[in-house]
């Protein structure tokens, strides 16, 4: 047999049997929480995201970034739209990577900061709430797969870039006077919109593939990209962020707002399934059937799990109403009173008091002992369980309590 020491506590064996049981999940968190924090330790350098010309990843755009500045393009990185209409002046290329994140109040002002400031504007691959702000009348047409197109338009640009990669989103201009290149079916990915009285004209891309760095060098993405980005002397790249304080003017949307509807009547035929299986399954209550518990609990030991039920929440007001409540039931018979009037007062104490007239002793406040309030402690508690004993022995055994006649009478 081990004993602890003083100075090493042994566990007990509930302890012992959480820590085996336990180990295996909170070995397992902390490997987890030690690989994201190595991770995190690792990516925390100057990596960017997707289409940032500050990224040197495969989807980051440094290296048409490099290439605008070995041509003396200068390249100016927003995050915000007001940051973006304040830089986006005269003879400048404003770039937009993502419009369809954009609100309408963001588009707005972005296309009212620019409308009569002569330079260029790009979209890449922008949506239906992007084109009506800067291209009234452009049509959004199904997407097609990316792939190497020739130009097969006019546009100098893409004639001297010649094959480049693009697809995506496909564009029809509501007239004639526009550049249709990269065509697809007979729609262009690739379309310019002229606005010879302003002096700025919108390039509407359908995809942005061509400027991502593993793509650059493939056909003539970079003489495409250089051309279309390189006009002017100065470009600002503006990536939208979700953090930009001028999209909370818009309504924001509630999480249900972004489940699409198809998903919406998924769960609702799923809620269906499920309280119809719940019906199905559901037992039915029926009459009841008498059966044989399979463990007989005897009497003494209901009455002592009760006991210490109440000892530990110091229901001595639970307790006392207990005991006078079995104590009344069980004299109102012997006294001749109704059990449905047990618990009266005015009937049971009369006949209490005729049947204890002849006991000596019998003065004692039989309406505290029957009807009084809580006992304040424990032994109170004790001593009411005795009196009441008494007092039912006394009715039922009143022999007992009799006066004994002295032997000499």
């Amino acid at each position: 047999m081990t004993t602890a020491t003083p100075d090493t506590p042994a566990l007990t064996p509930t302890a012992r049997r959480l820590w085996t049981r336990s180990r295996g999940p909170l070995l397992a968190l902390l490997l987890l929480v030690v690989s994201g924090v190595l991770l995190a330790a690792l990516q925390s350098g100057e990596q960017h995201g997707r289409l940032d010309p500050r990224s040197a990843d495969r989807a980051g755009s440094r290296a048409i970034a490099q290439l605008l500045a070995s041509h003396g393009v200068s390249t100016h990185v927003v995050t915000t739209s007001e940051e973006a209409a304040a830089a986006a002046g005269p003879d400048t290329t404003l770039l937009i990577t993502d419009p369809d994140v954009l609100t309408q109040n963001q588009l707005t002002g972005l296309h009212t900061a620019t409308a009569h400031t002569p330079g260029r504007t790009v979209l890449l691959a922008p949506g239906t709430p992007a084109l009506e702000s800067f291209a009234p009348g452009v049509l959004m047409k199904p997407p097609v797969r990316i792939s190497a197109r020739r130009p097969t338009c006019s546009l100098p640009d893409a004639r001297r870039a010649g094959s480049a990669l693009l697809g995506g989103l496909r564009y029809a201009p509501p007239t004639d006077s526009a550049d249709r290149c990269y065509p697809s079916g007979g729609l262009p990915t690739l379309l310019r919109l002229p606005a010879p009285e302003t002096g700025r004209d919108t390039v509407l891309l359908g995809s942005p593939d061509l400027l991502y760095n593993h793509h650059l060098a493939e056909h003539g993405n970079a003489s495409l990209a250089l051309q279309l980005l390189g006009t002017h002397k100065h470009l600002v790249w503006y990536l939208p962020s979700v953090s930009d304080p001028s999209s909370a003017h818009d309504d924001q949307r509630g999480f249900l707002d972004l489940i699409p509807s198809g998903w919406r009547w998924a769960l609702l035929q799923l809620a269906f399934a499920a309280v119809f299986a719940a019906l199905w399954r559901a037992r039915r209550l029926g009459p009841l059937v008498p059966e044989r518990l399979p463990v007989t609990v005897p009497a003494a030991e209901t009455t002592e799990g009760h006991a210490r039920l109440y000892e530990q929440a110091n229901a001595r007001d639970r307790a006392s109403a207990v005991l006078r409540s079995a104590t009344r039931t069980r004299l109102a018979p012997l006294l001749g009173v109704s059990p449905t009037h047990a618990h009266t007062p005015d009937l049971l104490l009369p006949a209490l008091h005729t049947h204890l007239a002849s006991v000596p002793d019998a003065s004692a406040d039989l309406h505290t002992l029957l009807f009084g309030p809580a006992p304040t402690d424990d032994k109170a508690l004790v001593r009411l369980a005795d009196q009441l004993d008494e007092l039912e022995s006394s009715i039922v055994s009143p022999e007992r309590h009799a006066p004994r006649e002295h032997p000499d009478r």
